[in-house]
C-alpha cells in the first residue's frame, strides 16, 4: 500500500471518530447512562448502514464495470416503499403496531432480496448490455412508484403522514431486535465476500481478462450480486432508503485515491460513509434541529452529482 493511500486511509478514520465522539458526546444532558445507550445504538445502526451500501456499491460497480451504476438506481427503494405503502393501505397504521417490526424487516428483506435476483438473474444469464439493466431498473421503479403514488392518493391524511415517515432514512428510532437481524444477514453477507474477496481485483479487469487470467467468472458474479442485494437489502430496511448515497461514496473514493485494489477502495468507502452519515446527522440534529432530513440532503446531493457524471461522461 502506498504512503498516500496509508495517509488517506489514517485521516478518514481520524474523520469519522471524531463525527462518532462528537454525536456521542456532544451536548448531554440528564440521565447520561440512557443518553449514551440511545446514541450508541443509533450510531451502530448509522454505521451498519453506511458500510452496507459502500461495500454493497464497491462491489456492484466492479461487476458491471461501471461507475454511475448503484443498486439503489434499479428500483430496490420502490420496491420498498410499495412494500410499505400497501401494509398501511391494507391493515391502517393502527393495526400495524401489532405488526412486529422484526417481520416487517424479514419480509421487507425477503422482498427486494427476491425482486432482485429474478431481475439480475433474467438479464446476466443472457450477457444483455448493462445499460439495459439500468433502463429497466429505472423503468420498473417507475411503475412501483406510480403504484405507492395511486395507494397513497387513497389513504387518509393521517395514513399518509406515516407513509411520508417511511419514505426518509431515519436514525432516530432504531428497534434493537431488528438491529441483530441485520447484523446476523452482514455477518452472512461477509462470510460471502471472504469466498471471493482475493479475486475482484481482478474481476475489475472485465469479463474477457477475468476468464483469461482463470476466474470462474460467471459463479463470481452471481456471488457478487447475491452479497449485494443482502447488503443493500437489509440497509434499508434498517433505516430506510438512501438511494444516492453509494454513488457519491464510492465515486468521491475513486477521486481521491485512483486505485482499483479492494484492499484499498472498500475500506475507504465505509470511513467516508460513516464520516458523512454520522457528520451529517450530528449537523441535522444539533445545528439545523431536525428540520430537514439527512437523507433529502444527501439524495440532494448525490442527484446533483450524478448528472455531473453523466455530463461528464466518464463512467468506466
Amino acid at each position: 500500500m502506498e504512503h498516500k493511500h496509508k495517509r488517506l486511509l489514517l485521516l478518514l478514520g481520524a474523520v469519522s471518530i471524531l463525527a462518532i465522539i462528537l454525536f456521542l458526546g456532544f451536548d448531554l444532558q440528564g440521565n447520561v447512562t440512557y443518553a449514551l445507550t440511545k446514541r450508541s445504538q443509533r450510531v451502530l445502526a448509522i454505521i451498519l448502514s453506511g458500510t452496507s451500501i459502500a461495500v454493497a456499491t464497491v462491489l456492484f460497480q466492479t461487476v458491471v464495470q461501471n461507475r454511475i451504476l448503484t443498486p439503489n438506481v434499479l428500483g430496490l427503494d420502490s420496491l420498498y416503499m410499495l412494500f410499505q405503502t400497501a401494509l398501511i393501505f391494507a391493515f391502517g397504521s393502527i393495526n400495524l403496531l401489532d405488526f412486529s417490526k422484526e417481520a416487517n424487516f424479514v419480509l421487507s428483506v425477503f422482498l427486494m432480496v427476491s425482486f432482485s435476483g429474478i431481475l439480475f438473474r433474467m438479464l446476466f444469464q443472457q450477457q444483455r448490455n448493462i445499460y439495459l439493466l439500468l433502463l429497466i431498473g429505472l423503468v420498473i421503479g417507475t411503475f412501483l412508484q406510480s403504484l405507492t403514488s395511486f395507494m397513497q392518493m387513497m389513504l387518509d391524511p393521517n395514513e399518509f403522514l406515516h407513509v411520508q415517515d417511511k419514505s426518509f432514512a431515519s436514525f432516530t428510532n432504531i428497534d434493537f431486535d431488528v438491529f441483530l437481524l441485520a447484523v446476523c444477514l452482514f455477518l452472512i453477507a461477509c462470510l460471502l465476500i471472504w469466498c471471493f474477496w482475493h479475486k475482484l481485483d481482478v474481476m475489475s479487469l472485465g469479463r474477457e481478462q477475468a476468464i483469461n487470467l482463470g476466474v470462474q467468472y460467471e459463479a463470481v458474479v452471481r456471488q457478487v450480486l447475491l452479497v449485494v442485494i443482502l447488503l443493500i437489502a437489509l440497509s434499508t430496511a434498517l433505516v430506510g432508503p438512501l438511494t444516492f448515497l453509494g454513488l457519491l461514496v464510492v465515486n468521491i473514493t475513486y477521486q481521491l485515491f485512483g486505485t482499483y485494489r479492494h484492499n484499498i477502495l472498500v475500506p475507504a468507502a465505509i470511513l467516508l460513509s460513516i464520516s458523512i452519515l454520522v457528520g451529517g446527522q450530528f449537523i441535522v440534529e444539533k445545528i439545523f434541529f431536525l428540520g430537514t432530513p439527512l437523507s433529502v440532503v444527501i439524495n440532494l446531493v448525490g442527484g446533483a452529482y450524478f448528472i455531473y457524471l453523466l455530463w461528464r461522461g466518464n463512467t468506466q
